[in-house]
């Protein structure tokens, strides 16, 4: 009876990342699961011409292993880009091209399994069970889940939206539709307004935010990417995470300052030719949408002048982003687990969530415990040789433990009032 050493569940980039990372290591037995029949990251929007938001450094490997030759660099080497991309100088790749990126990692990987919706998951003995829709059983003496997120669509809306997540699929009709509004403030929303403007009829921009806020990009701010600060913000209380989480949100849910002033400029064009039909409104909540089968209507709130009123709009789409999830299967092993009092997974400075028995694992559901590193792409080769040193008991890919100038919390050796 084969029991591997990690059977993942899940191939996002992270855990594509962890399968690329163990590839090379001698005697670990590894095997990843996802019910997609092949890898696609986030094909809603592969808008043409988006990049992504991290320098191509933050692939899969290099931040653990610069010399792997699952790299970007190694990528555009072997599919003839290298020189275009260096003649391009821009550290960020074009989104379409990081997909394209994993997917040519994902074919050299022979421990990845496709078409596999894990269904259960036990302890028996001491490993884990696996089971999936297709009957197999996969044993393992550590579990890594890398399941991802989910889309978010508020309670309070009714009928067809569209999320941001299959933009793309509806993009044509939202095109000929009488009125589209977009609602949200990071990135998506602005990808999908700059996608429309000058195509529909009349396009509308809903926001909470006070206003349209770029994303922090500043290098001191940058190093609250840093391990050290990934333990300073693990060992705060609960409800101080929780207030740090939500005034964090401009460091990585911003929009690109470019794309902002992109917008601006295509609104001063298009105001050549007279006023354009479109409305941005900011520091404005949606709290309810509905449907009457032709139009929806829209109850907003301006915070600032707490007033409520209603829109009309043809076509409504939510860049509302998106949130961890708690897979059904792990109810199977749910009392050997941590949970904290919302039900979210308590998850340890080692990314463990078995009680300290370091067999378990989460990737990208600890945004709560571990704040903004935990979607963070450019952290993901981090964590990974976090859980492989877990796993093998000894540090495959070195750690780096301090890379900061700024000090978090109060300094080492000061007398404390």
């Amino acid at each position: 009876m084969r029991v591997h050493d990690v059977v993942g569940i899940g191939i996002g980039p992270f855990n594509l990342g962890l399968a690329a990372l163990s590839a090379p290591v001698d005697g670990l037995d590894a095997v990843f699961l996802d019910a997609a029949e092949e890898f696609r990251w986030h094909p809603g929007m592969m808008i043409e011409g988006a990049t992504i938001q991290v320098p191509f450094l933050a692939d899969l490997v290099s931040m653990a292993d610069p010399t792997s030759p699952y790299s970007f660099l190694n990528h555009l080497k072997a599919t003839g880009r290298l020189y275009p991309f260096y003649i391009r100088e821009s550290f960020y790749p074009l989104r379409a091209e990081y997909d394209a990126y994993c997917r040519w990692v994902a074919a050299q990987l022979p421990s990845l399994r496709w078409g596999r919706r894990v269904v259960g998951l036990e302890q028996e003995g001491d490993h884990y069970v696996v089971t999936t829709d297709r009957g197999e059983s996969y044993r393992g003496r550590h579990v890594v889940l890398g399941v991802g997120t989910q889309p978010v669509v508020p309670e309070h809306v009714r009928g067809p939206v569209v999320h941001s997540a299959g933009y793309l699929a509806h993009r044509d009709a939202l095109r000929t539709a009488g009125s589209v509004t977009v609602v949200g403030s990071g990135q998506s929303a602005a990808e999908i307004y700059r996608d429309l403007l000058g195509t529909t009829h009349r396009l509308d921009w809903v926001t909470r935010s006070p206003r349209f806020f770029p994303m922090e990009y500043t290098k001191l701010t940058l190093e609250l990417t840093s391990p050290e600060y990934t333990d300073h913000f693990h060992a705060l209380p609960a409800e101080l995470r929780r207030r740090l989480g939500r005034e964090q949100r401009s460091l990585y849910k911003g929009i690109s300052g470019d794309l902002v002033d992109d917008i601006y400029d295509t609104l001063y064009r298009l105001s050549l030719d007279g006023p354009v039909p479109t409305t941005l409104l900011t520091d404005t909540e949606l709290l309810g949408a509905a449907w009457d089968g032709g139009a929806f209507t829209l109850t907003l709130r301006h915070a600032q002048l707490d007033e409520v009123y209603e829109r009309r709009t043809d076509a409504l789409v939510l860049a509302t982003g998106y949130t961890a999830q708690v897979p059904d299967f792990v109810l199977g092993i749910r009392h050997l687990l941590d949970w904290d009092d919302t039900g979210r997974f308590a998850v340890a400075r080692d990314y463990s969530v078995d009680g300290g028995r370091g067999r378990v694992f989460v990737q990208n559901a600890e945004e709560h415990t571990h704040g903004l590193t935990a979607p963070d792409l450019g952290f993901g080769a981090w964590r990974n040789s976090s859980i492989l040193a877990s796993i093998t008991g000894r540090e495959v890919y070195p750690i780096e433990r301090r890379i900061a100038f700024q000090q978090f919390g109060v300094p080492a050796g000061a007398a404390v009032r």
